[in-house]
């Protein structure tokens, strides 16, 4: 038996060759054909082709030289760190006189990322006259595709809880309506928690949000909502008491995404819709 056939036999043997190439310098493989590696640094850089032939250099048009050339741009240098996103936020959210001036102004603001891997912006649904707006977190898988927040297994849930005291998002008749949005309207990567700085940026649209549509109460779903309009977090803490944001009376509750991994906590949340159905009811009497 050969060395060569002794390595084959033996895959350590075979590592152990390798390392020990590679600790000579050996970086690439070669054929049996030699290479002048220094033949093939002095070619000349080959040259481009356009319809009309040969494409010459920067340096070999006339009038022109090396120094000429444009400048290695180099890395992405990122966004101006002079420009402030949550101003830029604000400054175009106060310029939206209506929801459809809102809704683009939304869709035009470039210095949130997660614009970038998401398919839609996620702006809102259901009548924009209704006296209970409800705002939730972020856009998950399906309300991403849709462009709609809340439609996923989450959202039938909320559907069927708010239906419970006669709520609907479908609803013409502002007195029975929801109005739903999200903090977030981009889907954040995997579904993570927006962090601080992205809820920064997307609060004076929320805000903006809020003060055209003009609900009597808010019910805000989940730990980034809280953190949006009352600064605070621990959303098991805060649900199912009744809380000033904006001047208006905000319920937090629990997500229907976390009522549907704890189907015990869906009493709570009952508890919660009928606190917010009686304070309706005192609202009509006003």
């Amino acid at each position: 038996m050969g060395i060569a056939d002794d390595i084959l036999s033996h895959p350590s043997a075979a590592l152990a060759a390798l390392a020990y190439q590679l600790d000579l310098g050996a970086d690439e493989t070669i054929g049996d054909t030699p290479i002048d590696r220094f033949a093939e640094a002095a070619k000349p850089a080959p040259v481009a082709m356009t319809a009309r032939g040969l494409a010459p250099t920067p340096a070999s048009r006339p009038g022109r030289t090396d120094a000429d050339a444009s400048p290695d741009p180099g890395p992405d240098p990122g966004p101006d760190p002079r420009v402030d996103p949550v101003a830029v936020a604000r400054a175009m959210a106060e310029a939206a006189a209506d929801l459809d001036g809102l809704r683009l102004a939304i869709q035009g603001y470039d210095l949130c990322d997660l614009k970038k891997g998401a398919r839609n912006t996620v702006f809102a649904d259901g009548n924009p006259g209704a006296r209970v707006m409800i705002v939730g977190e972020a856009p998950g898988r399906e309300e991403d595709l849709e462009g709609l927040p809340f439609v996923g297994r989450a959202g039938q849930l909320l559907d069927r809880m708010f239906a419970a005291i006669g709520l609907s998002r479908r609803s013409p008749d502002a007195q029975s309506a929801l109005y739903i949005t999200n903090v977030m309207p981009w889907r954040p990567p995997q579904n993570r928690e927006p962090d601080a700085g992205e809820i920064a940026m997307m609060r004076p649209f929320l805000e903006r949000h809020i003060e055209l549509v003009d609900p009597v109460l808010i019910v805000v779903m989940g730990n980034t909502p809280c953190q949006a309009l009352l600064n605070q977090k621990g959303i098991l803490r805060l649900r199912g008491h009744w809380m000033q944001g904006l001047g208006r009376p905000v319920m937090p509750m629990t997500h229907p995404a976390y009522l549907l991994r704890t189907p015990g906590a869906k009493r709570e949340a009952w508890a919660d819709l009928q606190q917010i159905e009686a304070r309706l009811k005192e609202n009509e009497k006003v």
